[in-house]
């Protein structure tokens, strides 16, 4: 979906403060009804999956994008710096998580 918010994200057509209007959007427009979220967002499952339990990843995803990445090959010290913004302790923990999962991070 080349009009997706991610890609609109990516060319300066959207803003990440703008995805709640695309998802009332989504919400809202019953010729979506065949169209996941995810994919009218224009997301990967992984990708949606992961900015649901942090809203903060957002800004990571639409920069991996831009460098033609996906998240597990984005940047090291750009992944580090999204668990350094946690809001809480508990998504400082399921950002912890996730990048052991992907090998960003030891396991110690």
């Amino acid at each position: 979906m080349d009009i997706s918010f991610i890609h609109r994200c990516i060319s300066g057509d959207a803003f990440l403060d703008e995805v709640d209007d695309y998802v009332d959007a989504w919400h809202g427009d019953s010729a979506l009804e065949s169209v996941e979220l995810y994919e009218y967002l224009g997301m990967t499952w992984q990708e949606y999956s992961l900015w649901i339990t942090n809203p903060n990843i957002l800004g990571l995803i639409v920069d991996a994008r831009k460098k033609g990445l996906s998240l597990e090959n984005a940047p090291t010290s750009d992944v580090h710096a999204l668990a350094a913004r946690a809001s809480s302790k508990e998504e400082a923990k399921r950002v912890m998580s996730w990048l052991k999962r992907i090998g960003k991070l030891d396991e110690t």
